[in-house]
């Protein structure tokens, strides 16, 4: 597995990207296919976390904190958020898993899992910003790698807060369990916020996420937010796509990985599903663009 922190990236044209994706076996979910006439981008790397570190090793703390607790987290999900090593850690071979943990109990079974982010530790606006990780699957199971604007806990000219989801939300990958063979990407703002956000799928022909790892990435500009599985173009997103202010540009956004149990998006897990459940992140890796 290669684990080389590169210098530099550069983005394939998307001529190139269509006959690798054939080669593998990929389609994209939808008619909406943004794939044409796209520029070549070199990027330079700006932040990076490839967790080599012991089996058991919390995340890196200049890296990462801890989003900790219940109450749903405003999708009605039924996990509670740990900083434990048994929810969150390294593997001693090169990722990070977050695990989600169900331990019977009466009346309802209580579930663990983390939830971790850059906030206040790392924050860019623009450029490539991409993960390489094996999903896990079933029912009620919600992994997720986003973003979020950093001024979310601000005010606006009026000293109101800013806000979700006036501060902007992109969703790099998002998995609903039940369906392990299509993720979504997304984009969240005022006016297209919720289940009228602006999302598109994408899957695997023959196969499923959990059963090898994938590389899922965006490169954002000013006027666009491309998604990518394995360097793959599946969707754009642009100024026109919203039925609402454009919030993604002029500001930072920062980093957050994490495996929900149950939701607004997902429903409940079932009795089929497995527990426990692991998310395993190889790396995470952003890039500016150099022009």
């Amino acid at each position: 597995m290669n684990r080389i922190k590169l210098k530099t990236v550069t983005s394939i044209v998307s001529a190139v990207l269509i006959s690798m994706s054939l080669s593998i076996g990929f389609t994209a979910c939808s008619d909406n296919d943004n794939t044409q006439k796209l520029p070549n981008r070199n990027y330079e790397l700006t932040w990076s976390d490839e967790f080599n570190t012991a089996s058991g090793t919390s995340p890196n703390a200049a890296n990462w904190k801890f989003d900790l607790g219940a109450g749903g987290w405003g999708n009605n999900e039924y996990q509670v958020y740990t900083s434990s090593p048994d929810n969150v850690s390294t593997d001693g071979k090169g990722n990070l898993v977050i695990t989600a943990i169900k331990t019977p109990t009466v009346p309802y079974a209580t579930y663990t899992s983390a939830r971790i982010l850059t906030k206040g530790l790392f924050t860019q606006n623009y450029g490539r910003f991409e993960a390489r990780i094996k999903l896990p699957y079933g029912p009620g199971i919600w992994p997720a790698f986003w973003l979020l604007g950093a001024n979310i806990d601000s005010l606006d000219t009026n000293q109101n807060p800013i806000g979700w989801p006036q501060c902007g939300e992109i969703d790099i990958m998002e998995l609903n369990g039940s369906k392990p063979d299509i993720i979504h990407g997304t984009v969240h703002g005022p006016g297209y916020s919720g289940g009228a956000s602006i999302t598109k799928g994408y899957s695997l022909i023959n196969d499923r996420y959990d059963n090898d790892f994938h590389v899922f990435a965006i490169e954002w500009g000013e006027n666009y937010i491309d998604f990518y599985v394995d360097n793959y173009l599946y969707n754009r997103i642009t100024p026109a796509s919203v039925k609402g202010e454009w919030v993604f540009n002029d500001q930072p956004f920062y980093i957050l990985l994490n495996m929900a149990v149950g939701g607004n998006y997902v429903t409940g897990p079932t009795d089929q599903t497995p527990f426990p459940q692991k998310m395993q992140v190889d790396y995470v890796r952003v890039y500016k663009e150099i022009k």
